[in-house]
């Protein structure tokens, strides 16, 4: 029952924050903002895959056990990508909230992420190995919390700051992914049952890649409104003009 009940969370998230990602890339309509987020929210999907996929294989057929390599550069392979996805969201913010300069916020952001890259790397951390030490899942996450915690002070801020109720939220997303996510790192070895805050996690991430999507919803319909009240406001003085002609 567990199994079937993961598969389908893990199908159904992949499908919906990709499915998201392209339509938000695709009716972007040449607004870097949504379509920034759009890639933002495929690379979130497409890196999460390489580990979800094996272990919804695994938990099918013949167990984890047999699946450790796999499971291993699946893990390795999302480090990467949820590093970009944190490297795209700063961006965002950027974009939506017309940052200028900050030079030295920008560098903390590709320091802490090529620090978090690099430790990734590390033949110590054994990413093939049914024993991965637990002092280098830890050391690679410093940074990598370190960069979460960075951008959830910029949407904080800004959001608060600016009045942006379509991005109030977006730095709480942010907390609990990390919320749900450390206990994981630090005693889900120990306490299998904690591997379960994974779910939490993951939904947090859905409610992150919503918050982009409902943005670009909202700003594309007043896009179209004013669209519509410039058409009419055209259409009555051209009315107008032949009336007086």
């Amino acid at each position: 029952m567990q199994t079937m009940i993961e598969t389908i969370f893990d199908a159904v998230y992949l499908i919906s924050v990709i499915a998201l990602g392209i339509t938000m890339i695709v009716k972007s309509g040449g607004n870097k903002e949504y379509r920034l987020s759009g890639m933002m929210a495929v690379v979130l999907g497409a890196g999460d895959s390489f580990h979800l996929i094996p272990r919804a294989l695994a938990l099918c057929t013949s167990g984890l056990e047999n699946f450790t390599e796999a499971l291993g550069a699946g893990k390795f392979i999302t480090s990467i990508t949820m590093t970009a996805f944190y490297i795209l969201l700063y961006y965002v913010w950027r974009i939506r909230y017309r940052i200028k300069g900050e030079n030295g916020v920008t560098a903390a952001v590709y320091v802490l992420s090529a620090l978090r890259i690099l430790l990734c790397l590390c033949p110590q951390n054994k990413w093939l190995s049914a024993q991965s030490p637990l002092f280098w899942g830890i050391y690679r996450n410093i940074p990598f919390a370190l960069l979460g915690l960075l951008i959830i002070v910029l949407f904080y801020k800004s959001a608060k700051e600016r009045g942006d109720r379509e991005y109030r939220y977006m730095w709480l997303t942010i907390v609990l992914s990390f919320g749900f996510y450390i206990p994981v790192v630090l005693w889900a070895d120990t306490v299998p049952l904690i591997g379960m805050l994974m779910i939490p996690k993951t939904c947090a991430y859905v409610w992150t890649v919503w918050i982009c999507f409902q943005a670009m919803r909202r700003g594309n319909s007043r896009t179209d409104m004013r669209g519509r009240e410039k058409k009419e406001e055209s259409e009555k003085r051209g009315g107008v003009l032949r009336a007086n002609g």
